[in-house]
């Protein structure tokens, strides 16, 4: 087992989806077309997170699937950014930028691994928002597991002061960097343009500012033995630096959208393709809130409670 890729994943399915209208000033991925229905949107998304569900446990990876059915948060969809689980027990919740983003965190979630995993402690940063200091989770953060490195764009949702009490209660090193979109508008969320799996990395590197930088990034990605490939703008405009490898059944795969998977090129494919099957997942309405697959899964890096483990191997 990789400690990069996780078997287990948390995923909400909303009944009130929408792109979230006090995230678009800084979501340049979000769509503001208003022309779109608000009822068929939702109805379209709530279709779209069932079928990523039973198209995740077909694969082997043990979902737990939460419905959602507040209207007032049009985000829930994407938990990776109030929660993050990590090997050891432990599990951190962060504070969010967006008011109406806030609510999301909930509590039976934390009960349920409490209750099916060996979680040791949860530290909870979301006091943080008092003071205007936010850290949104594995959206900010693209963490690598085995180097213990936290890679960070800089951007509001990446607070300095949240990021530094982070990497020092659990032990990651933080590479922070400076990045762009063409237009010059910094990027909202790091896991748009990096994934990393365990022999390979996807990185947007023309979006980091510093050239410096940008071969610092590609030093220590490779460092772990990982095969560093380079996205465009387009791709990255396109998901497909925001996709998360997983480990089913049989072995290590790449979750990403069709979209993503549509704008990769034959070399890139084949590269991935070395170490990981490829599940192109269709979320359409999902990514016209500015996020994709990897937003929508909260991985779990958690080790199941004996009770559990049996239970799944019965099932399988």
């Amino acid at each position: 087992m990789s400690v990069q890729a996780p078997s287990a994943v948390v995923l909400i399915r909303p009944h009130f989806f929408s792109p979230n209208p006090e995230t678009a000033h800084d979501n340049a991925f979000q769509s503001r077309d208003a022309g779109h229905d608000a009822a068929l949107v939702a109805e379209a998304a709530y279709a779209e997170v069932t079928q990523v569900a039973g198209t995740l446990e077909a694969q082997g990876i043990a979902v737990h699937l939460f419905d959602d059915d507040g209207p007032g948060r049009p985000d829930s969809v994407f938990p990776n950014n109030w929660i993050s689980t990590h090997a050891g027990g432990h599990v951190a919740l962060y504070p969010m930028h967006a008011p109406n983003r806030r609510t999301e965190r909930r509590g039976d979630i934390v009960e349920m691994l409490k209750q099916r995993y060996r979680v040791q402690d949860v530290v909870d940063y979301s006091g943080l928002e008092l003071d205007d200091v936010f850290l949104e989770g594995t959206g900010a953060m693209v963490l690598d597991h085995a180097a213990r490195i936290a890679y960070v764009a800089r951007s509001r949702r990446a607070d300095p002061i949240a990021l530094e009490r982070f990497c020092t209660n659990f032990g990651y090193e933080p590479i922070v960097f400076d990045a762009s979109d063409e237009n010059g508008t910094p990027i909202y969320h790091t896991n748009v343009m990096m994934c990393i799996a365990t022999d390979f990395a996807l990185v947007g590197l023309d979006l980091i500012e510093s050239p410096a930088r940008r071969s610092h990034v590609v030093e220590r990605l490779a460092a772990q033995d990982r095969q560093v490939l380079a996205l465009d703008r387009d791709q990255i405009r396109n998901y497909a630096g925001n996709a998360i490898e997983l480990h089913g059944r049989n072995g290590r795969m790449l979750a990403l959208s069709r979209r993503a998977l549509g704008s990769l090129t034959a070399e890139q494919r084949r590269i991935i393709e070395q170490s990981c099957t490829i599940l192109p997942l269709d979320v359409p309405t999902i990514e016209l809130a500015g996020g994709s697959v990897r937003c929508m899964l909260a991985g779990i890096h958690l080790d199941r409670r004996a009770a559990f483990t049996s239970q799944a191997a019965a099932a399988a």
